[in-house]
């Protein structure tokens, strides 16, 4: 029997905020990781109602701290946006994330995957994806009137009934789109973005600047020639 321990000045259960385990098990799990939880924060960005984490404990029960799993993305709508150390799901009006993301890493087993499977069945998760960036392999489960259920359609193209957001297979590559089809960017990407379109305004405003200066100096031209005309005496 696991041991539950207790805070010896208020005697309050201790929910542990790591698992001891890491992040991620090698680069592209981690990169994968990151992008979905990065995308997902972005799309929800305006919306205060929306939590969005990335490799935070979850505990759904109180009092049962043994009971706790870490999804390596999970949304949960109806919850507001701060930090956590982790989710104590009855301090979180007891609404359990709806959507949940798992990167497979060479160190996950069949087992593993099953129980999480079960976990999230059984704690009401709505929507579960799963994807081995190593094999190209990505399905989901949604949930119906017994549970969560397999997606039997062709993922290629799937869109999430809550998110709003599309899956493509390229290759061995997920690509995930915002409703709006752009794509969700890794780290260095959006940076390569944001310094890619920073030039462009800076390159444009520079085209700007250079327009207005030639049309300021038209008009002085301008005026030069009508003051020169005037005190030449020559009418029209």
């Amino acid at each position: 029997m696991i041991e539950i321990k207790t805070d010896p000045i208020t005697n309050e259960i201790i929910y542990p905020t790591s698992d001891g385990k890491r992040m991620a098990d090698n680069t592209k799990q981690y990169r994968y990781l990151t992008t979905i939880q990065g995308g997902l924060d972005a799309l929800f960005a305006e919306r205060e109602d929306v939590f969005v984490a990335g490799d935070l404990l979850w505990y759904p029960e109180e009092g049962k701290p043994n009971i706790v799993t870490a999804p390596d993305v999970m949304v949960v709508f109806g919850r507001p946006k701060g930090d956590r150390g982790s989710y104590l799901q009855w301090k979180e009006d007891n609404i359990p994330p709806q959507v949940v993301f798992e990167i497979l890493s060479p160190s996950n087993t069949p087992s593993e995957m099953n129980k999480k499977l079960a976990f999230y069945n059984r704690y009401g998760v709505k929507e579960y994806y799963i994807y081995d960036p190593d094999h190209g392999d990505f399905y989901g489960f949604l949930r119906n009137g017994s549970g969560l259920g397999i997606i039997e359609e062709n993922m290629q193209g799937f869109k999430s009934p809550l998110l709003g957001i599309t899956f493509e297979l390229e290759g061995k590559e997920l690509k995930v789109y915002h409703p709006d089809g752009k794509p969700f960017l890794s780290f260095i990407e959006n940076i390569q973005q944001f310094m890619n379109e920073y030039q462009l305004r800076r390159e444009e405003e520079k085209k700007r600047i250079e327009e207005e200066k030639k049309r300021i100096e038209a008009e002085k031209e301008i005026e030069r020639l009508q003051a020169l005309l005037k005190n030449s005496g020559i009418k029209f």
